[in-house]
Formats: C-alpha cells, structure tokens, sequence
C-alpha cells in the first residue's frame, strides 16, 4: 500500500474584484469575496477533518489570510494557465496526492477520504467530476505534466477531456461523486440549500440571496 496521499488545496486568496467575479451581478465583488472567503474556510476546514492524510497543502493564488487553519502548508501557485498551475501544484508537493479546488463547499471529509483510499489502495488516479463539465477533484500517485497538457479549462468538456487523457496514458482513474461547484449565483443558491450547515450557506444568508429561487437566475441567464 502507498504512504497516505497529501491533499492540496488550490486557490485564490479572497479579494473583491478577484475572487468570484462571475457571481457579479447580483453580488458586489465585496459580497463575491465575502462568499469565496466562506467558501474556502468551508473547503479547508473539511480538509482539515480528514483522517488518513499526509501533509495538507494550500496552493495560494495571492497573500495568505487569517483564514487559513493550522497545520495547513502554504505553496505559492505557479504558471500561466490553470493546467500549468495544476501540474505545477503536484510538481511543487510531489505525490502521492489529491488536489480539489475552492468551489466545493459542501465538501466533506468523507469524500476526500473515498479519494485517499483510492489511490492509498493502488489506483494510478482519481477524478471528481463537477455538474458543469469540469471537475472538482484530481489525485495522482505522482506527478506527471502531461496529464494536464493542453487539456482545456472551464470549458463544457473539460472533466470528460481530463478523464479521456487519464486513460490514455493507463492511468485510468477511481472516480468520485458528482458534486455542483459554485461559479454563478444559481449555482451558489443550490450549493447553500443542499448543504445549509456550512458557512458559505450562512454567508448567503446573512447577503439575502440564499431565499431567492434558484430557477430565476437559470432563466435570467438564458435570456
């Protein structure tokens, strides 16, 4: 069996005008960052829950914050694109590993230990799919740049892109859950019902937006 995979963190350090800018409108990018800093408290504090892991990574964007718990190492992100800074995130903290991203709130410390299990149990990789097409979790036993190369981000098929480029080079992976990542507002009014405990949902809350239907803002964006 293979040492226990670290878990790697990456994401922005929470700044109005920098941090989920595309909940603007209806938020304000204050309120934007407000939500972004309550979904990473949320993000690394699951992480933090989790047994069975090595070192815990934050792969930061920006300048680190208060928010950051203890026992959290902090690794600066590199590269230009968010695939380089992918690869670079298993480069820089080696493997085995799995890395998630910030816009998973209702993340819990079961999932991520499905996905340490996986590849403490042998499986060259796992992957987590998002709603939207992309996914939210990645773990590979060790790093390997061309798992991430070329591979195109935020885009409709990005998770079926990622996962058909992990099987081609025999690194098919375990897969995990199907959870929705908050990338606009309608998203964020789901995530916080479905999770209402979390303090992304509270933020909502206390913003006035969590009461608002979710359906009004699908059919605001397709107008």
């Amino acid at each position: 069996m293979t040492p226990a995979p670290q878990v790697l963190v990456i994401a922005k350090s929470p700044v109005a005008g920098r941090s989920k800018t595309r909940l603007c409108p209806p938020c304000t990018p204050v309120q934007a960052a407000a939500l972004a800093q309550a979904a990473l408290r949320d993000t690394l504090a699951a992480v933090a829950a989790t047994p069975g892991v090595g070192r815990r990574v934050l792969v930061l964007e920006g300048a680190p914050g208060a928010w950051i718990p203890d026992r959290f190492d902090v690794v600066a992100q590199r590269g230009e694109g968010l695939a380089e800074r992918l690869a670079n995130a298993f480069a820089d903290c080696g493997g085995p590993s799995l890395l998630i991203g910030m816009d998973t709130p209702q993340l819990t410390p079961s999932l991520l230990v499905a996905g340490a299990h996986a590849l403490r149990g042998g499986a060259p990789s796992v992957l987590g799919l998002a709603a939207d097409g992309g996914y939210w979790a990645i773990g590979l036993q060790r790093p390997d740049a061309a798992v991430f190369d070329n591979i195109p981000m935020s885009a409709d098929d990005t998770g079926a892109v990622q996962r058909a480029r992990l099987d081609t080079l025999g690194l098919a992976p375990a897969m995990l859950p199907l959870l929705r990542d908050v990338d606009r507002i309608a998203d964020a009014v789901a995530v916080a019902a479905a999770a209402p405990g979390t303090l992304f949902a509270h933020a909502l809350r206390e913003l006035g937006f969590a009461g608002i239907a979710e359906g009004r803002f699908a059919e605001e964006r397709a107008a």
